[in-house]
């Protein structure tokens, strides 16, 4: 069988963006900020199912400020005076914002973006009602891909927590590096060989 010249030129084609794609990541995970954050693992509904766990992360929004100030609940003194920074979501339905992800004093952050800025930036957070401002979340999901025979962390028992390393690249979104479990207050990655 011969390879004819088209055919060689289109696999050199295929190759080159496949590798510009690999080194761009590579560069990124070595460049970008990378930070430790909660995440809470949910089923997703897709068509194509694999070995995969899709996550959502938590962020802390508190610097952030929501879009109608009637939606956070903050902490007062006697005479009706704020205590500081932190809130709680006062809104009787979920709160979602276009937010830049970023990296500040090894935490995830989210700081939103105006509203006349939505369509150029951002990533959507979700404030569910009733939590802290300490415990937003990134509507998209990232998901973290486990090889066939490993063992899923999936169900995380009560008490514990499911925490995941990502790259923070300056746009897009969050890029998993991989998973930690939390139990009893015991710190440990979890390899998936």
């Amino acid at each position: 069988m011969k390879l004819s010249k088209i055919s060689l030129v289109l696999l050199a084609i295929q190759l080159a963006l496949v590798s510009s794609i690999a080194a761009k990541y590579l560069y990124q995970r070595w460049r970008c900020p990378r930070v430790w954050t909660q995440a809470v693992a949910y089923d997703p509904e897709l068509v194509m199912r694999g070995r995969y766990l899709s996550l959502q992360l938590i962020v802390d929004g508190c610097q952030s400020t929501l879009p109608s100030g009637k939606q956070a609940t903050f902490q007062r003194t006697i005479n009706g005076e704020v205590t500081g920074t932190r809130y709680a979501i006062g809104a009787d339905r979920p709160v979602q914002f276009a937010a830049t992800i970023q990296v500040q004093g090894n935490k995830l952050v989210a700081i939103r973006v105006p509203d006349t800025e939505i369509q150029l930036k951002g990533q959507s957070v979700t404030a569910l009602h009733g939590s802290s401002c300490e415990a937003m979340r990134v509507d998209k999901p990232v998901n973290f891909y486990i090889t066939e025979h490993a063992a899923s962390p999936l169900p995380v028992k009560t008490g514990d927590e499911l925490w995941i390393e990502v790259t923070v690249p300056p746009k897009g979104p969050p890029r998993p590096i991989q998973l930690a479990l939390k139990e009893k207050g015991v710190w440990r990655p979890l390899a998936f060989q």
